[in-house]
């Protein structure tokens, strides 16, 4: 497999994509980890920096940022995808500073700008919702076009807590970073079984007292897991470098990330060399949880991907668009991310981000560690911590609902701009999407 051609992202690393040695045999560790994503390899940052003689041992299927780590839309933001309260708001947006404080202290180099999240509203329906919620936060049309500039503006929400970053630069620089510490990263090791003190290979089984799964989208391949998330597809597409008078009428000065207040997520950002990076959900969830190469790239998803940028951006009209890459998310049945540890078992985890994950993940490692080292601290007793989601129905239910659910909130968006109002279809599905 050529890593480099998974993204713009793997493409644009400075990294060779090399794997690092597979476990060579049976193994004995402090901690083993399952996935060398960003939930892993914070994690194991966590516990080197807390404790050196800690023995931390990683292994991953495929390569450090193969996954959602390495290829979602560059947004460390404060998202989280369930309301939790004031507590979890805030560490989340501490935590936006934290990735980015780790990253110039380890020098990585992930292209960051905190420039913030736009949210645009573009039509009657949106405004609507959105003054019932945000009241006085909305931006007038004038207000809005200071930063972006798109067709239809009737407003936006501003909020300063996001960074643009270059995904794969900053988990490939982790890697490095948790390997200068003393962990061993084993890559192309799949785990066949998680299990307490143990994780079993195709090459040997590392054996630890404490077991973390951060398998996220890929989480459904572990035996007994098949309810545990759901992966579900996020596409994006990305532009050739555009010109300064292109940025002069779309904006983004300070490189915000971008969307809008409609049912079907989309997310942009500008990157450092200009490029506009743009993604969306829409991709249909695969019977039975499947993830395949192949569900990466969707012809008819990136079409509408491209509709909707010149719809947004006139501008870009014979604008040439580089890459088109997708991959699975994981979506818990509540849409509640979580992290914990069963102390009888010595079994840890942490996923379910829904998307929001650059950042959360690093949430995710601290409190981890602290769980770990058994620390109390603010960290361990925020609300997600040790919370159970239930479980997917089985198939084909998961399978009709899911897609029932996407077709849905496409539906619903047609619904507001025609009729100028709250969409009733998406009253109706808020229960299915844990809203």
């Amino acid at each position: 497999m050529s890593y480099r051609s998974l993204s713009l992202w793997h493409e644009t690393t400075p990294t060779d994509w090399t794997p690092r040695a597979p476990l060579g045999g049976d193994a004995e560790a402090d901690v083993v980890v399952v996935g060398a994503g960003l939930t892993g390899l914070w994690t194991a940052y966590y516990l080197s920096v807390a404790d050196p003689s800690r023995r931390v041992v990683v292994v991953e299927a495929e390569v450090a940022g193969f996954g959602a780590s390495g290829r979602n839309g560059g947004w460390c933001s404060a998202l989280f995808p369930t309301d939790l309260g004031p507590a979890q708001d805030a560490a989340m947006r501490a935590t936006v500073d934290e990735v980015l404080r780790v990253a110039a202290a380890e020098g990585i180099g992930c292209h960051a700008a905190k420039g913030g999240t736009i949210t645009l509203v573009r039509n009657r329906a949106q405004l609507a919702r959105v003054r019932a919620a945000d009241g006085n936060a909305v931006l007038s049309p004038a207000e809005a076009a200071q930063r972006l500039r798109a067709t239809r503006t009737l407003g936006a929400t501003y909020t300063p807590d996001c960074a643009a970053i270059h995904p794969a630069r900053l988990v490939r620089g982790l890697a490095d970073a948790v390997g200068r510490r003393g962990v061993t990263i084993h890559e192309r090791t799949p785990a066949l079984a998680v299990g307490p003190g143990a994780v079993r290979t195709p090459s040997g089984t590392v054996r630890a007292p404490h077991v973390v799964r951060a398998t996220e989208g890929y989480t459904p391949r572990l035996p007994g897991h098949a309810r545990t998330v759901v992966p579900v597809y996020s596409l994006i597409v990305a532009t050739e470098p555009l010109p300064a008078h292109v940025w002069d009428e779309i904006g983004l000065a300070e490189r915000e990330t971008f969307s809008d207040h409609r049912h079907l997520v989309i997310y942009g950002q500008r990157t450092a060399d200009d490029r506009l990076v743009f993604g969306g959900r829409g991709a249909p969830y695969h019977l039975g949880s499947r993830v395949r190469p192949s569900f990466d790239r969707d012809p008819r998803v990136f079409a509408g991907l491209h509709a909707t940028l010149l719809d947004l951006f006139p501008v870009l009209a014979g604008t040439r668009f580089t890459h088109a890459w997708g991959g699975p998310l994981g979506i818990p049945r509540d849409w509640c991310a979580s992290v914990g540890l069963d102390r009888a078992s010595g079994l840890a985890w942490a996923g379910g981000y829904v998307g929001d994950g650059v950042a959360t993940t690093n949430l995710a490692g601290r409190t981890l560690a602290d769980l770990l080292l058994e620390r109390e601290s603010d960290l361990t007793r925020l609300p997600w911590v040790g919370h159970r989601s239930p479980r997917w129905e089985p198939e084909p239910l998961r399978w009709l609902g899911i897609n029932a659910g996407l077709r849905t909130m496409t539906l619903a968006d047609h619904e507001e701009a025609l009729t100028g109002r709250p969409s009733r279809l998406a009253r109706m599905m808020a229960p299915m999407l844990g809203h």
